[in-house]
Protein backbone atom coordinates (compact mmCIF):
# COMPACT_ATOMS: atom_id res chain seq x y z
CA UNK A 1 0.00 0.00 0.00
CA UNK A 2 2.85 2.21 1.16
CA UNK A 3 4.41 2.06 -2.34
CA UNK A 4 1.10 2.99 -4.11
CA UNK A 5 0.59 5.84 -1.92
CA UNK A 6 4.40 7.06 -3.23
CA UNK A 7 3.54 6.97 -7.01
CA UNK A 8 2.58 9.50 -9.70
CA UNK A 9 -1.12 10.27 -9.13
CA UNK A 10 -1.37 9.40 -13.33
CA UNK A 11 0.25 5.95 -12.78
CA UNK A 12 -2.36 5.74 -9.68
CA UNK A 13 -5.22 6.62 -11.91
CA UNK A 14 -3.79 4.08 -14.39
CA UNK A 15 -3.34 1.23 -12.23
CA UNK A 16 -6.67 1.66 -10.42
CA UNK A 17 -8.39 1.38 -13.66
CA UNK A 18 -6.35 -1.62 -14.98
CA UNK A 19 -7.69 -3.61 -12.04
CA UNK A 20 -11.74 -2.43 -12.64
CA UNK A 21 -10.60 -3.80 -16.41
CA UNK A 22 -9.10 -7.00 -15.05
CA UNK A 23 -12.16 -7.84 -12.80
CA UNK A 24 -14.15 -7.05 -16.25
CA UNK A 25 -12.26 -9.56 -17.69
CA UNK A 26 -12.66 -11.85 -14.85
CA UNK A 27 -16.52 -11.71 -15.12
CA UNK A 28 -15.75 -12.31 -18.93
CA UNK A 29 -14.00 -15.55 -18.01
CA UNK A 30 -16.89 -17.15 -16.77
CA UNK A 31 -17.96 -17.91 -19.86
CA UNK A 32 -15.26 -20.85 -20.12
CA UNK A 33 -16.94 -22.55 -17.18
CA UNK A 34 -20.39 -21.89 -17.44
CA UNK A 35 -23.18 -21.00 -20.21
CA UNK A 36 -25.07 -19.20 -17.52
CA UNK A 37 -24.53 -17.84 -13.51
CA UNK A 38 -27.37 -17.71 -11.47
CA UNK A 39 -28.95 -14.90 -11.74
CA UNK A 40 -29.25 -13.58 -8.61
CA UNK A 41 -25.65 -13.91 -7.92
CA UNK A 42 -25.11 -11.25 -10.50
CA UNK A 43 -28.32 -9.05 -9.31
CA UNK A 44 -26.62 -9.09 -5.47
CA UNK A 45 -23.05 -7.77 -7.21
CA UNK A 46 -24.92 -5.32 -9.56
CA UNK A 47 -26.83 -3.77 -6.13
CA UNK A 48 -23.51 -3.44 -4.05
CA UNK A 49 -22.06 -2.09 -6.57
CA UNK A 50 -24.67 0.34 -7.88
CA UNK A 51 -24.57 0.87 -3.69
CA UNK A 52 -21.24 2.11 -3.73
CA UNK A 53 -21.14 4.21 -6.70
CA UNK A 54 -24.33 6.14 -5.40
CA UNK A 55 -22.10 7.22 -2.26
CA UNK A 56 -19.04 7.76 -3.97
CA UNK A 57 -20.64 10.27 -6.60
CA UNK A 58 -21.58 12.15 -3.40
CA UNK A 59 -18.53 12.10 -1.08
CA UNK A 60 -15.87 11.43 -3.52
CA UNK A 61 -17.02 13.58 -6.12
CA UNK A 62 -19.72 16.27 -5.48
CA UNK A 63 -18.93 17.32 -2.18
CA UNK A 64 -15.30 17.81 -2.74
CA UNK A 65 -16.48 19.94 -6.17
CA UNK A 66 -18.74 21.74 -3.84
CA UNK A 67 -16.16 22.11 -1.33
CA UNK A 68 -13.62 23.27 -4.06
CA UNK A 69 -15.75 26.09 -5.68
CA UNK A 70 -15.84 27.52 -1.99
CA UNK A 71 -11.81 27.68 -2.22
CA UNK A 72 -11.68 28.68 -5.64
CA UNK A 73 -14.31 31.93 -5.47
CA UNK A 74 -17.10 29.95 -7.40
CA UNK A 75 -20.65 29.55 -6.96
CA UNK A 76 -20.46 26.94 -4.45
CA UNK A 77 -24.20 25.12 -6.06
CA UNK A 78 -24.28 26.31 -9.93
CA UNK A 79 -21.11 25.27 -11.11
CA UNK A 80 -21.41 21.94 -9.16
CA UNK A 81 -25.14 21.48 -10.51
CA UNK A 82 -24.10 22.64 -14.28
CA UNK A 83 -21.45 19.30 -13.94
CA UNK A 84 -23.38 17.29 -12.52
CA UNK A 85 -26.78 17.63 -14.92
CA UNK A 86 -24.15 17.46 -17.98
CA UNK A 87 -23.18 14.01 -16.48
CA UNK A 88 -26.09 13.07 -16.25
CA UNK A 89 -27.41 14.16 -19.49
CA UNK A 90 -23.84 12.42 -21.47
CA UNK A 91 -25.61 9.02 -20.26
CA UNK A 92 -29.04 9.78 -21.26
CA UNK A 93 -27.74 11.01 -24.90
CA UNK A 94 -25.81 8.66 -25.03
CA UNK A 95 -28.74 5.75 -24.52
CA UNK A 96 -30.97 7.38 -26.69
CA UNK A 97 -28.36 7.07 -29.76
CA UNK A 98 -27.61 3.51 -28.93
CA UNK A 99 -31.74 3.04 -29.19
CA UNK A 100 -32.10 5.16 -32.54
CA UNK A 101 -29.62 2.91 -33.85
CA UNK A 102 -30.65 -0.29 -32.81
CA UNK A 103 -34.22 0.24 -34.09
CA UNK A 104 -32.99 1.24 -37.17
CA UNK A 105 -30.95 -1.38 -37.63
CA UNK A 106 -33.71 -3.97 -36.81
CA UNK A 107 -36.00 -2.12 -39.15
CA UNK A 108 -33.45 -2.53 -41.74
CA UNK A 109 -32.56 -6.27 -41.64
CA UNK A 110 -34.61 -9.15 -42.53
CA UNK A 111 -32.15 -11.57 -41.37
CA UNK A 112 -32.53 -13.27 -38.21
CA UNK A 113 -29.13 -14.06 -37.82
CA UNK A 114 -28.23 -10.78 -38.46
CA UNK A 115 -30.25 -8.75 -35.94
CA UNK A 116 -28.69 -11.47 -33.15
CA UNK A 117 -25.24 -10.89 -34.29
CA UNK A 118 -25.79 -6.74 -34.56
CA UNK A 119 -27.93 -6.84 -31.39
CA UNK A 120 -24.51 -8.69 -29.69
CA UNK A 121 -22.57 -6.04 -30.99
CA UNK A 122 -24.85 -3.39 -29.63
CA UNK A 123 -24.33 -5.01 -26.20
CA UNK A 124 -20.62 -4.67 -26.14
CA UNK A 125 -20.87 -1.00 -27.06
CA UNK A 126 -23.35 0.23 -24.63
CA UNK A 127 -21.05 -1.61 -21.94
CA UNK A 128 -18.14 -0.20 -23.25
CA UNK A 129 -19.56 3.06 -23.41
CA UNK A 130 -20.79 3.31 -19.81
CA UNK A 131 -17.52 2.37 -19.03
CA UNK A 132 -15.90 5.79 -20.12
CA UNK A 133 -17.13 7.82 -17.37
CA UNK A 134 -16.71 5.08 -14.57
CA UNK A 135 -12.88 5.13 -15.51
CA UNK A 136 -12.80 9.34 -15.88
CA UNK A 137 -14.70 9.47 -12.20
CA UNK A 138 -11.55 7.36 -10.91
CA UNK A 139 -8.95 9.14 -12.83
CA UNK A 140 -10.60 12.32 -11.48
CA UNK A 141 -10.71 10.99 -7.75
CA UNK A 142 -6.86 10.38 -7.74
CA UNK A 143 -6.49 14.03 -9.40
CA UNK A 144 -8.35 15.70 -6.86
CA UNK A 145 -6.49 13.80 -3.95
CA UNK A 146 -3.29 14.78 -5.38
CA UNK A 147 -4.19 17.90 -5.01
CA UNK A 148 -5.16 17.92 -1.54
CA UNK A 149 -9.20 18.90 -2.44
CA UNK A 150 -11.03 18.41 0.81
CA UNK A 151 -12.80 15.12 0.58
CA UNK A 152 -10.56 13.51 -2.20
CA UNK A 153 -8.12 11.73 -1.10
CA UNK A 154 -6.26 8.59 -2.23
CA UNK A 155 -8.10 6.05 0.34
CA UNK A 156 -11.43 6.99 -1.15
CA UNK A 157 -10.35 7.20 -4.58
CA UNK A 158 -9.27 3.37 -4.05
CA UNK A 159 -12.56 2.78 -2.60
CA UNK A 160 -14.37 4.28 -5.73
CA UNK A 161 -12.12 1.78 -8.04
CA UNK A 162 -13.17 -1.38 -5.78
CA UNK A 163 -16.71 -0.07 -5.79
CA UNK A 164 -16.36 -0.27 -9.91
CA UNK A 165 -14.70 -3.15 -10.23
CA UNK A 166 -17.07 -5.20 -8.06
CA UNK A 167 -19.77 -4.16 -10.56
CA UNK A 168 -17.51 -5.07 -13.19
CA UNK A 169 -17.75 -8.42 -12.52
CA UNK A 170 -21.23 -9.30 -13.52
CA UNK A 171 -21.21 -6.55 -16.67
CA UNK A 172 -18.09 -8.69 -17.49
CA UNK A 173 -20.57 -11.83 -17.49
CA UNK A 174 -23.23 -9.95 -18.81
CA UNK A 175 -21.45 -9.46 -22.08
CA UNK A 176 -19.54 -12.88 -22.48
CA UNK A 177 -22.69 -14.99 -21.80
CA UNK A 178 -25.16 -13.62 -24.13
CA UNK A 179 -22.53 -14.04 -26.72
CA UNK A 180 -22.01 -17.36 -26.34
CA UNK A 181 -25.70 -18.18 -26.39
CA UNK A 182 -26.20 -16.45 -29.71
CA UNK A 183 -23.49 -18.90 -31.02
CA UNK A 184 -19.74 -17.14 -30.34
CA UNK A 185 -16.63 -19.28 -29.57
CA UNK A 186 -15.66 -19.18 -26.21
CA UNK A 187 -13.00 -17.20 -27.09
CA UNK A 188 -14.66 -14.94 -28.82
CA UNK A 189 -17.20 -14.12 -26.38
CA UNK A 190 -14.10 -14.21 -23.93
CA UNK A 191 -12.49 -11.47 -25.83
CA UNK A 192 -15.51 -8.87 -26.47
CA UNK A 193 -16.28 -9.41 -22.83
CA UNK A 194 -12.87 -8.34 -21.53
CA UNK A 195 -12.51 -5.68 -24.14
CA UNK A 196 -15.81 -3.88 -23.26
CA UNK A 197 -13.67 -2.71 -19.74
CA UNK A 198 -10.38 -1.85 -22.04
CA UNK A 199 -11.79 2.12 -22.16
CA UNK A 200 -11.37 2.68 -18.42
CA UNK A 201 -7.75 2.66 -18.00
CA UNK A 202 -7.91 5.24 -20.98
CA UNK A 203 -10.44 7.51 -19.83
CA UNK A 204 -9.20 6.87 -15.99
CA UNK A 205 -5.21 8.33 -17.08
CA UNK A 206 -7.17 10.92 -18.89
CA UNK A 207 -9.08 12.17 -16.24
CA UNK A 208 -6.24 12.21 -13.62
CA UNK A 209 -4.29 14.29 -16.28
CA UNK A 210 -6.93 16.92 -16.78
CA UNK A 211 -7.73 17.32 -13.02
CA UNK A 212 -4.14 17.68 -12.05
CA UNK A 213 -3.53 20.36 -15.38
CA UNK A 214 -5.82 22.49 -15.33
CA UNK A 215 -7.24 22.82 -11.21
CA UNK A 216 -9.69 25.89 -12.60
CA UNK A 217 -12.16 23.23 -14.17
CA UNK A 218 -11.84 20.61 -11.38
CA UNK A 219 -15.17 21.24 -9.96
CA UNK A 220 -16.66 20.86 -13.19
CA UNK A 221 -14.52 17.28 -13.68
CA UNK A 222 -15.88 16.12 -10.26
CA UNK A 223 -19.70 16.81 -10.49
CA UNK A 224 -19.77 15.99 -14.47
CA UNK A 225 -18.04 12.13 -12.84
CA UNK A 226 -20.61 12.23 -10.39
CA UNK A 227 -23.72 12.68 -12.39
CA UNK A 228 -22.82 10.38 -15.27
CA UNK A 229 -22.20 7.79 -12.52
CA UNK A 230 -25.80 8.37 -10.94
CA UNK A 231 -26.68 8.11 -15.13
CA UNK A 232 -24.93 4.96 -15.18
CA UNK A 233 -26.70 3.18 -11.90
CA UNK A 234 -29.88 4.82 -12.84
CA UNK A 235 -30.19 3.11 -16.32
CA UNK A 236 -28.40 0.15 -16.62
CA UNK A 237 -27.79 -1.31 -13.37
CA UNK A 238 -30.49 -1.27 -11.02
CA UNK A 239 -32.96 -1.77 -13.64
CA UNK A 240 -30.91 -4.81 -15.33
CA UNK A 241 -30.07 -6.21 -11.17
CA UNK A 242 -34.15 -5.71 -10.71
CA UNK A 243 -35.16 -7.46 -13.59
CA UNK A 244 -35.81 -10.82 -11.20
CA UNK A 245 -35.14 -10.16 -7.57
CA UNK A 246 -35.75 -6.49 -7.03
CA UNK A 247 -34.83 -7.44 -2.83
CA UNK A 248 -31.05 -8.67 -3.22
CA UNK A 249 -30.67 -5.86 -5.60
CA UNK A 250 -32.36 -3.27 -2.76
CA UNK A 251 -30.13 -4.89 -0.08
CA UNK A 252 -27.20 -4.91 -2.24
CA UNK A 253 -27.23 -1.60 -2.91
CA UNK A 254 -28.24 -0.83 1.05
CA UNK A 255 -25.23 -2.56 1.81
CA UNK A 256 -22.71 -1.06 -0.38
CA UNK A 257 -23.71 2.77 0.02
CA UNK A 258 -23.49 2.06 3.64
CA UNK A 259 -19.94 0.42 3.42
CA UNK A 260 -18.93 3.13 1.21
CA UNK A 261 -20.07 5.78 3.66
CA UNK A 262 -19.07 5.00 6.37
CA UNK A 263 -15.60 3.93 4.82
CA UNK A 264 -15.37 7.23 2.24
CA UNK A 265 -16.17 8.99 6.07
CA UNK A 266 -13.80 7.51 8.27
CA UNK A 267 -10.94 7.75 5.96
CA UNK A 268 -11.32 11.07 4.57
Amino acid sequence: MIWFLSLNPILQGLLATLFTWFITALGSSVVFFFKDVKKSILNSMLGFGAGVMIAASFWSLLNPAIELCEDLGYNAWLIPTIGFIMGGLFIVLSDKFLDKFTLKDLKLEDSMKLKSYKKSILLVLAVTLHNIPEGLAVGVAFGGAAFGIPGCTVASAILLAIGIGLQNFPEGAAVSLPLRREGFSVGKSFLYGQASGLVEPIAGVLGVFMAISIRSILPILLSFSAGAMIGVVSSELIPEACIENKNLTTIGVIVGFSIMMILDVALG
